[in-house]
């Protein structure tokens, strides 16, 4: 795991929301554990023109029904079912111009086809200490399983 990547995406979230995401006692090491073992899905992507995940919590790789090595290999685009990109692509755009949004709402798929309703979901943009965007980041803990369609 990527300890700097942690720490962007931990200050980030501190940054736009003016909260922790997590309790930030300890060392990297020790927010690195505590955020992979939270009870509550978190995820990101670097920038890219096809953004690759690059972190899913246990809850996420749960959910997403992945090992890390299947996540970590995922274009994000693919967590949303091809009818639901463009809404997606929407609400990044959003986070893009805002720095984050707090009310993200959308379905999403597993990779065994398992469909879910993310409500509530908090998305930001990930900087580095120097303010520059380096990828997004996403939490949620509401999620509704669907019928398969």
């Amino acid at each position: 795991m990527d300890l700097t990547w942690i720490r962007w995406l931990l200050d980030s979230h501190a940054l736009w929301l003016k909260r922790e995401l997590i309790d930030r006692g300890g060392d990297i090491e020790a927010q690195s554990e505590r955020l992979f073992r939270a009870p509550f899905v978190v995820v990101s992507h670097v920038d890219s023109d096809d953004p690759i995940l690059n972190y899913g919590n246990r809850q996420a790789l749960d959910l997403w029904e992945m090992t890390w090595e299947q996540f970590t290999a995922t274009p994000s685009r693919l967590t949303a079912e091809p009818v639901n990109r463009e809404e997606r692509a929407r609400m990044l755009r959003r986070v893009t111009a805002c720095g984050f949004v707090d009310d993200y709402r959308g379905v999403r798929i597993s990779r065994t086809g398992r469909r879910f309703l993310v409500e509530r979901a908090t998305v930001w943009n990930v900087v580095d200490g120097d303010g520059n965007r380096r990828g997004q980041a996403a939490t949620f803990s509401e999620w509704t399983p669907l019928e398969s369609k």
